[in-house]
């Protein structure tokens, strides 16, 4: 622990044995009596700003990106960790990116579902695969924004916090193969099934994987990168069977390759960007607030979802116009 921990040290252990008036969720404390939590010194209701810190005064949990030099909230109280959300720090731009994407997605979902599939007389499966992407999508957003509101409640809510958005990442994958696989193999369904089985089984095997104890340290940040990059990449090995199966030049792989590429290519375009901290590495302390890696992250996921997603789209018109002979 560093800096001004002192001035913490009541909430930390407040939040270590739970009282009579409060209970836990996901490890996050939660006062059912407000006033009594203010007395206690836990938060202070006639306080309008919630303090933000340096890095070198905040605790090694929130520790990880020297790069982002302030703007840090730390042991915040599960009322302030909501209400943090309208305060300007360095978590404001991930919170809210990816608590709009859910809002896109949720758009989307019921969009698609009330006017767009109906349009092109799309079956009950249609509904069922879109919806099941986007429900998957908007899991993951909510799972991210969790992440990035309550980590700084407590070291104990942030690793469960940090749980719950790596679970998110792994279901929003599955929410890129399920509809993509879908229509590929549309009309080989023991390919299809196969596959869908196999990414199945990788997710939940990703899944167990977090049980080690060790696994949301930071000495295991690349392994954790590694696992997902391996998730991400797998789907590699069905777009070249899909291409050997059509033909190079079959109009459906015409049509679906350059858009499986360019989902790559934003992937990668994401990942060097989180992997090299760039753009604040070169600049500590001008991204704090805006414009660091990690939020250039969060927005590229946001348009690579939604890039997807209207590319699954064109795929399930063609699928409409063109069923299995």
């Amino acid at each position: 622990m560093m800096g001004r921990l002192g001035n913490f040290e009541n909430i930390k252990n407040r939040q270590t044995v739970h009282t009579s008036n409060s209970y836990s969720v996901l490890d996050i404390e939660i006062d059912t009596d407000l006033h009594e939590a203010c007395s206690s010194g836990l938060c202070d209701a006639t306080e309008r700003e919630i303090p933000l810190y340096k890095y070198s005064e905040i605790p090694d949990f929130l520790q990880g990106n020297p790069y982002v030099v302030s703007g840090y909230r730390v042991s915040l109280p599960f009322n302030l960790c909501l209400k943090s959300i309208f305060k300007w720090n360095n978590e404001t731009v991930n919170v809210w990116s990816h608590l709009g994407g859910f809002f896109i997605f949720l758009y989307l979902l019921l969009h698609d579902n009330i006017i767009y599939i109906p349009r092109f007389h799309g079956s009950y499966t249609d509904h069922v695969m879109v919806s099941l992407g986007l429900i998957c999508y908007q899991f993951c957003m909510l799972c991210s924004t969790g992440f990035h509101m309550f980590a700084c409640h407590s070291e104990k809510a942030s690793k469960r916090w940090l749980a719950v958005d790596l679970a998110g990442i792994s279901i929003g994958v599955i929410g890129c193969y399920l509809p993509a696989v879908h229509y590929a193999f549309y009309c080989l369904s023991i390919w299809r099934d196969i596959y869908l089985i196999t990414i199945t089984i990788l997710t939940v095997t990703t899944m167990v994987i977090q049980l080690h104890p060790r696994y949301f340290s930071h000495q295991w940040s690349k392994w954790r990168i590694g696992i997902y990059m391996g998730l991400a990449g797998y789907g590699i090995i069905p777009t070249i069977h899909w291409i050997w199966l059509n033909g190079a030049s079959a109009e459906i792989v015409q049509l679906f390759v350059p858009k499986v590429t360019t989902i790559y290519i934003l992937g990668m375009i994401a990942l060097i960007l989180y992997l090299s901290k760039f753009p604040e590495r070169f600049y500590p302390g001008v991204f704090d607030f805006v414009g660091s890696s990690h939020q250039l992250w969060h927005i590229i996921v946001v348009c690579a979802f939604v890039f997807w997603h209207y590319a699954g789209q064109e795929i399930l018109r063609y699928r409409v116009a063109h069923p299995c002979v």
